[in-house]
């Protein structure tokens, strides 16, 4: 019969690592008498994040003494203690090809469920001393599984595990371990998975993913981020310019095509493309990415692009591209898309942030879409307006659409009514007053704070936050799980930048440093010295949320991924360039 041999509780600390402070309850040491279990903890423990450990779907985690005899004799240890892998019960018997999700448990008076595998993260590498353990216990089938407390009650070490029950569909920890981590992914098997009722809603929701994939771009859709989604081919072509329009004081369209006439690789309405701008032999290429502005074609893309008084790019293109000039355009990227259905549509911009919106609002009118669309626009003044006349041509398209501008500080020359309908920011107020549909996809872009004071209001209002969708221009939003907050700052070279070596360029951030393989063992730790946003947790080529857009160049894994990102893709955390890389940062 398995027994339990250590019940194991710890509350977060903040420990040092690689000059950082991480939050982190994975130090947990031996109870000594009776604990009790809680809904969602036991007494006494704690997790440093919650949105990764914890709750009730993974109340208590639990290790086999077996699998610590195994990573024992692997790695050539003996200073294991019981807690060592952050578990709450170090048990005997019930290895993780043997337990199945929905198996239920009576350990002490509390009674269990299983409700999935471990998920490992980087901070299993720094309790053990071995930053590769979140890969080793992913690949190796010894993840662990979680608990969910049905009964509460009270557990000792030495009560015996009782099995009271389990479910119609017998599938093991390694198996739901494998079924999303290695490459097969096996549609019965998914569906099997599908069927159990104890497996956690994560879990669920990546099964789900991986099951309405057609796999045809490669890639684990149940792990990889939105920022992953829609992967493209990687390299540029040269895209001769065919016009160069001034929208407004300060912002200049280029339309493109190719010299030759072949047709453009497809865009969805929302997404962008980066340029390479190919200066003097002395400069370095500078790469930028522009939303797409124009209606779909596969014969032109349009790019926007606002001039800064101090943008190097904005006045680049400016000043010395000319129509006939050849430029370096990549393929179509991005997540930031308009979603197909009935519901009402809102696109709310700010300034230059219209772009990718206005794409969106050619594709719809290009349909005649009958949802009903609501475009909600903020300028400064008619003379930094730009697309007024370009949308209102295409709302009356629309059977169910509507516009309506506000400008902060308008002209003498603005017409009230005619340019712009209000003089005021759009505020919830304005919301109100225009009759925001609570059931809408809302589609926002434009400067950071400006986003995310829209967001916050329209969720205010009872607007539901998974239809709200932002597009962020550079860079994006940070996922460092643990780590204590520090001051955001500007990307920027290394101090202790290399003369030689691959270039790594990341085009959101406009930020180029080249590589140095003594100083840094993946491109994710070049990113961190540049301070470019990056998001992962395992650090080891397992979770992709660190997988991004490899926009051109080549890489090499080392520690090869448990399963490969989409084609077009790369995942930081594990790879090295191989020659200069443009990346999607």
């Amino acid at each position: 019969m398995a027994r339990l041999l250590s019940v194991n509780v710890g509350l977060p600390r903040d420990i040092e690592w690689r000059g950082r402070i991480v939050h982190t309850g994975i130090w947990k040491n031996p109870v000594h008498g009776r604990c009790r279990v809680g809904r969602l903890n036991l007494e006494g423990d704690g997790q440093g994040d919650l949105g990764g450990h914890g709750g009730e779907q993974r109340a208590a985690f639990v290790y086999q003494i077996e699998s610590y005899r195994y990573w024992q004799e692997q790695l050539n240890r003996n200073d294991f203690v019981p807690g060592q892998f952050g578990e709450n019960f170090t048990i005997e018997g019930l290895p993780d090809d043997a337990v199945c999700i929905g198996d239920r448990f009576q350990i002490g008076s509390a009674l269990f469920e299983v409700t999935q595998p471990r998920v490992t993260c980087y901070r299993v590498g720094i309790r053990t001393n071995e930053p590769r353990m979140p890969a080793l216990l992913t690949s190796s089938g010894r993840p662990g599984f979680y608990l969910r407390v049905l009964k509460e009650g009270a557990v000792e070490a030495g009560d015996a595990i009782v099995k009271m029950g389990e479910a119609n569909e017998r599938m093991t920890v390694a198996e739901i371990n494998a079924l999303l981590y290695s490459p097969n992914h096996a549609r019965d098997r998914l569906e099997c998975a599908l069927r159990i009722e104890a497996l956690s809603p994560g879990w669920r929701a990546s099964f789900e993913a991986l099951l309405q994939t057609t796999g045809a771009a490669g890639g684990n859709a149940g792990l990889a981020p939105a920022a992953a989604g829609h992967p493209a081919a990687p390299g540029f072509r040269p895209l001769a310019v065919e016009a160069i329009d001034q929208e407004s004081s300060d912002v200049l369209s280029l339309s493109m095509r190719d010299p030759s006439g072949l047709p453009l690789a497809p865009a969805l309405p929302g997404q962008y493309v980066v340029l390479r701008l190919r200066r003097t032999a002395a400069e370095s290429a500078l790469f930028r990415s522009y939303s797409l502005s124009g209606p779909p074609s596969r014969e032109r893309y349009r790019v926007s692009v606002k001039i800064e008084p101090n943008g190097i790019a904005g006045i680049y293109l400016r000043e010395r591209i000319h129509p006939g000039d050849i430029l370096d355009v990549s393929s179509p990227r991005g997540n930031f898309v308009l979603q197909p259905g009935e519901r009402p549509v809102v696109l709310l911009s700010a300034g230059i942030g219209a772009t990718p919106v206005l794409a969106m609002l050619h594709t719809l009118a290009g349909e005649r879409s009958r949802r009903p669309v609501l475009w909600l626009h903020a300028a400064r003044d008619g003379q930094h307006h730009p697309f007024s006349a370009e949308v209102q041509r295409l709302i009356p398209a629309l059977p169910h659409g509507r516009r309506y501008v506000c400008y902060s500080r308008p002209a003498n020359r603005d017409k009230i009514g005619q340019d712009f309908d209000s003089a005021d920011h759009l505020s919830r107020s304005v919301f109100d007053m225009v009759g925001v549909p609570h059931e809408a996809d809302v589609y926002i872009c434009g400067p950071n704070q400006f986003m995310k004071d829209m967001k916050e209001t329209l969720v205010a209002m009872g607007l539901a936050p998974a239809r709200i969708y932002n597009e962020v221009f550079n860079g994006g939003e940070s996922l460092t799980p643990g780590i204590a907050g520090t001051a955001a700052r500007t990307p920027h070279v290394p101090d202790d930048d290399a003369t030689t070596g691959p270039l790594v360029s990341f085009a959101r951030s406009g930020i180029a440093a080249h590589w140095n393989g003594s100083a840094y063992q993946s491109i994710l730790e070049l990113a961190e010295a540049c301070d470019v946003p990056v998001r992962w947790s395992c650090r080891t080529g397992v979770c992709h949320n660190c997988e991004s857009g490899l926009v051109s160049g080549a890489v090499a894994y080392g520690p090869e991924p448990l399963d490969q990102p989409a084609d077009g893709n790369l995942l930081i955390c594990c790879s090295k360039p191989t020659s200069d890389v443009v990346i999607d940062l």
